[in-house]
């Protein structure tokens, strides 16, 4: 992505996060960002494409997620990295989340999206599909509480360390499948 794209959607993210969507205009947007109108329609031709490129951002970010082949490491590694939210990608999440209800995106699917691409080489790991849902949703409360207070809570180590524990007690079985 060239560095006009990434100054655009760090703009974008800028404005939505201080002003809410109602002011994210493409003039505001650009003004931010540093450059034109005209540049900034040259990256993203329409309000609804800016608004996918800030979605599309958020998914790329989830996609990077890389883990070992031990289950419990990597289930611990992910309800950890749920309770930070101070992160480039955490930025990303609170933009996307003042878009809920824009009419030009389809907020909820993206974020649907993005939370199963982030747990995806996770929940491979783990083999009962249960467990592996109860991880993604406390993993995902952590990180809702972390982004909306603004860090993560005393009793966080605790829940990550009985959801660790619960996974030693876990049938054993095949695992499941990617």
């Amino acid at each position: 992505m060239s560095t006009a794209r990434h100054r655009i959607l760090d703009a974008l993210e800028q404005v939505l996060i201080a002003d809410g969507p109602a002011l994210a205009t493409i003039e505001h947007v650009a003004a931010t960002a540093g450059v034109s109108k005209g540049g900034l329609l040259y990256h993203f031709g329409s309000k609804e494409a800016l608004y996918e490129g800030l979605l599309a951002r958020l998914t790329d970010a989830a996609e990077q997620v890389r883990v070992g082949t031990d289950a419990r490491a990597a289930v611990g590694e992910y309800l950890r990295q749920s309770t930070v939210a101070d992160d480039a990608y955490s930025i990303t999440m609170l933009a996307a989340l003042r878009l809920v209800g824009a009419p030009e995106v389809d907020v909820p699917a993206a974020l649907a999206n993005a939370s199963d691409q982030w747990f995806a080489p996770v929940g491979a790991l783990i083999a009962d599909p249960v467990t592996a849902r109860l991880v993604q949703l406390v993993g995902d409360g952590l990180y809702l509480n972390a982004l909306v207070a603004g860090s993560a809570s005393e009793h966080d180590p605790a829940v990550v360390d009985r959801l660790l524990g619960s996974l030693e007690q876990e049938p054993a079985g095949d695992r499941r499948e990617p």
